[in-house]
């Protein structure tokens, strides 16, 4: 994208003859469809140089340019929203993130995030290198995904635990239950994660272009048609356990992106859970670890599944 925001993408033959709105919501995943479509009824989008309509089909070859108005810098509010919070000092703050929050605001969360909750905890003692819209944050789990995660008070903090997850020598245990009963007692999955090609708002494992990715598992417990597992991550990329454990046939429980349509069970999203965190302290040099208890709904999901044995 250039200074004045304008986009520009040549449409490769595998993409031609579909909707123009379709395309650009899998060629810009970090746009909403809505705004696209706005975008589209005001004629900021063109194919070789002509506005067009949602419904026009693209072409093999063309050339669609559109302009996005540089974003107003939204106004991230401090929320009094209650946090469960595993340790702090003044360099680092440990949270047991809830299930359904959003960890940063983002376009459609603004408000009710974790950064909204931290704002107003820390009343403005969070580091300022990922800027206002993700003060403190070194790293995220997604919204559906419970427990640990660390956050930073100040910038030398957040540089010396930036630099432990580039070496990857912080300790990441992850609980979950995957569908189906694995094979082997323990195992690994290096592969590397990319965009999905056909549909950018989803990881997949690529074979050109992706990031390393690797992801240690074992079994805990087996149900038949279930299985409780330990993920412990060597690398941390966007959705990897979701999508390591659905390229060995058996996708979280739960999961509606990259699992089964539905689940037998009246679940929220997949069953994963950030159990243990271990990292070396930014200013004491002591390796500290902290674990998030299950919560309710995973343990009380593991109960059903001993009783049943399915």
């Amino acid at each position: 994208m250039n200074e004045n925001g304008l986009q520009r993408l040549t449409v490769s033959p595998e993409d031609a003859g579909v909707r123009i709105d379709k395309y650009l919501a899998e060629q810009l995943p970090d746009i909403t469809r809505s705004y696209l479509q706005k975008l589209l009824k005001d004629g900021s989008v063109q194919m070789n140089g002509k506005p067009v309509k949602a419904s026009t089909k693209t072409a093999a070859g063309a050339v669609i340019a559109l302009t996005i108005p540089e974003p107003e810098e939204p106004e991230i509010l401090p929320e009094n929203i209650p946090l469960d919070i595993l340790y702090e000092d003044s360099d680092v703050i440990l949270i047991n993130k809830p299930k359904n929050m959003v960890v940063h605001p983002a376009a459609g969360h603004y408000t009710g995030t974790l950064v909204n909750a931290l704002m107003y905890h820390c009343r403005g003692d969070l580091s300022g290198i990922n800027g206002v819209l993700r003060p403190g944050i070194v790293h995220r789990i997604d919204k559906d995904t419970t427990g640990v995660l660390i956050v930073c008070k100040n910038d030398r903090a957040h540089n010396a635990l930036a630099e432990q997850l580039k070496e990857h020598s912080i300790t990441r245990k992850y609980r979950a239950i995957v569908c189906g009963n694995l094979k082997e007692d323990e195992g690994t999955v290096d592969a590397p994660l990319g965009r999905h090609p056909q549909d950018r708002k989803k990881m997949a494992i690529v074979r050109s272009g992706g990031k390393r990715a690797v992801t240690h598992y074992r079994v805990l417990e087996r149900f038949g048609n279930d299985t409780y597992i330990e993920c412990q991550l060597e690398t941390g990329r966007t959705h990897q356990i979701r999508v390591h454990m659905a390229s060995l046939g058996h996708p979280l429980l739960g999961d509606e992106i990259y699992g089964r349509a539905k689940s037998p069970f009246k679940l929220e999203g997949q069953t994963l859970h950030a159990m243990v965190l271990g990292f070396i302290h930014p200013t004491t040099g002591e390796y500290m670890e902290f674990e998030a208890p299950l919560p309710e709904y995973f343990e009380k999901l593991l109960e059903k599944l001993r009783k049943s044995g399915s």
